[in-house]
């Protein structure tokens, strides 16, 4: 599967989904089942692929500012939510994760708290696979290996946040005390 399949596929499930992620990854699961055993192991291929290129500590760090906190599961989870967010949205928050204080719903989340998490996104290959084929997706022939992480610093440190994320930060933490 190529990269434009991949999110073709992803943009075709937000059609009619209303923004729900859940939602999203139903439709993509139901599209994906649709088509040949071999594409959906290369969606999985793929997303495994795009997964690693996001597990960077600085995008860690915008969904731990953003969820309130962001355990290896939760980074996960985000991480499935972004996928529902489209390709654009996707190579923007990675290239630049403190754009994604741009976004409307995460400006909204400041203020009610809302958290971004979808872990059913990061089913899909497996769910359409078992949907199409009553089988287990088959164990990756390529695996991918995703960075190290040896840059972490700390998302709890409110000024460490404003020098890494000032626009998210400017959201989600406390105004400095004067």
């Amino acid at each position: 599967m190529r990269t434009d399949d991949f999110w073709q596929l992803i943009d075709r499930a937000r059609e009619g989904a209303g923004g729900e992620p859940e939602a999203v990854a139903a439709r993509a699961v139901a599209l994906l089942a649709e088509r040949n055993p071999e594409e959906i192991v290369g969606y999985a291929s793929h997303q495994r692929r795009v997964l690693a290129a996001s597990y960077r500590v600085d995008l860690w760090g915008a969904a731990y500012l953003i969820n309130g906190g962001a355990s290896d599961d939760g980074f996960e989870y985000f991480r499935g939510w972004l996928m529902t967010q489209g390709r654009a949205v996707y190579a923007r928050a990675v290239a630049d994760p403190d754009s994604l204080a741009e976004l409307p719903r995460v400006r909204a989340a400041a203020l009610s708290g809302e958290e971004f998490e979808c872990e059913e996104m990061l089913a899909v290959p497996w769910e359409a696979y078992r949907k199409a084929t009553a089988a287990e997706l088959p164990a990756d022939r390529d695996p991918v290996t995703a960075p190290d992480l040896n840059d972490f610093w700390d998302f709890d440190d409110e000024e460490e946040a404003r020098r890494h994320l000032p626009r998210l930060a400017a959201l989600f933490t406390e105004p400095p005390a004067e």
